[in-house]
């Protein structure tokens, strides 16, 4: 069973190849969500996330016979960047083999680091034993993302550092899909202070760990915006682990995500991706369980395609409501149109789209439609605007 020595061990080998993060708090999080907030800030790796801790613990410790040969893995893209970031590194051969719709930025990050790359399979799954099946023709030896002692050692070293720099924290909410990183951060929290609370958050898309400990029977999906936490097999050492020493395993929805992400972005200046934002998701959908602790999450990746990134910006504008798509209905005569954005422009709102509407309407002939996409300050601005336009003689409606 992995100890607080390995973790120790190997924090030594990782000692100036990798950042010691900060940890620091966070204000205006923990006024949101009534904890006090630390936030641990792994997108700041060089590869943008923690995984490079593992890949790098796991190829220090690899024999010239083994780095000889080379090494592969699998991998949505994190993990896939930490073994070919630290396989140039140290002069070794890296085959990455990666879900076939893996975000672009990851997969060309991975190919900037010298990494062979193959696309192959919708899942990870698919993936692993095309991995598995080109390490035997080949002789390479396989570094598994999460079930792997080594691996986990130096994902742990993540809780070493969050402990040694806040011991006083009461409880550690971290992201779940193999589960190597909470594996190694329960191995060195607990050991370090017995009494600290570990608690793992997964998509409720992929629930297969809170599955595998609760034995829950929640279904999976085929899809999530957190991908690097999608898994669908949890690892053997690291369940066994999780078993032993995490207190609690909450699910969290794709909303709690995207609202965490955004957040995360305007609040704290950060990008985070999916899983990144897990923790925090944790802490907005369950305020109750945290209220009055102090927190740490951990922010684990920041790797996320920019377009996706957009969608995610947009839409949490307007679940926010500075965005807002309202319907109103005029007489469809000349100037009708420039006295509605006029009393929308009154009313401080800024039009981002209009759409005429005559024929797809059951309003009368002489009737028109005009959809609006209209930026404001909030909720309350959005009533204001329609109310100004009903003061107006229109009849208008937020569509949701």
């Amino acid at each position: 069973m992995l100890s607080l020595i390995d973790i120790e061990q190997a924090a030594q080998r990782l000692h100036g190849h990798l950042l010691n993060t900060p940890c620091v708090e966070s204000r205006t999080l923990s006024q949101v969500t009534g904890a006090q907030i630390f936030l641990k800030f792994e997108n700041l790796q060089y590869t943008a996330s923690f995984k490079e801790r593992g890949a790098c613990n796991k190829l220090a410790q690899l024999t010239a016979a083994e780095r000889a040969r080379g090494v592969i893995a699998m991998s949505a893209g994190n993990h896939a960047q930490g073994v070919a970031y630290h396989a140039e590194r140290l002069g070794v051969r890296a085959v990455i083999v990666m879900p076939r719709f893996t975000p672009g930025v990851k997969v060309e990050r991975t190919r900037g680091f010298g990494a062979e790359i193959v696309l192959f399979g919708d899942s990870l799954d698919e993936s692993r034993s095309h991995a598995l099946e080109l390490a035997d023709q080949q002789g390479l030896l396989f570094v598994h993302p999460y079930d792997d002692g080594a691996i986990v050692a130096g994902q742990g070293t993540v809780g070493l550092e969050m402990m040694q720099a806040l011991p006083e924290l009461d409880t550690l909410v971290i992201a779940v899909g193999g589960g190597g990183l909470i594996a190694g951060i329960a191995t060195a929290a607990k050991a370090m202070k017995p009494e600290i609370e570990i608690i793992g958050v997964q998509t409720s898309r992929f629930p297969a760990m809170v599955n595998a400990i609760k034995g829950t029977n929640h279904p999976q999906g085929s899809s999530t915006i957190a991908d690097g936490i999608a898994v669908a097999r949890p690892g053997v050492i690291t369940q066994a682990i999780i078993a032993r020493l995490v207190d609690d395993m909450l699910l969290v929805d794709e909303g709690d995500i995207e609202q965490a992400m955004v957040m995360l972005l305007e609040i704290e200046k950060t990008l985070v991706e999916g899983a990144g934002a897990a923790g925090l998701a944790a802490l907005l959908k369950y305020p109750e369980r945290f209220a009055g602790k102090k927190v740490g999450l951990v922010l684990c990746g920041g790797n996320i395609d920019p377009l996706l990134l957009a969608a995610i910006i947009e839409r949490g504008m307007v679940r926010a409501g500075r965005l807002a798509r309202i319907i109103v209905s005029v007489r469809d005569v000349p100037g009708s149109l420039a006295k509605v954005t006029a009393t929308v422009a009154d009313a401080g709102a800024n039009i981002d789209e209009v759409h005429h509407q005559r024929a797809f309407t059951m309003l009368s002939a002489q009737n028109v439609e005009i959809e609006l996409v209209i930026q404001t300050r909030g909720r309350p601005h959005i009533a204001l605007v329609l109310q100004a336009l009903n003061n107006a003689g229109f009849e208008a409606v937020e569509q949701h």
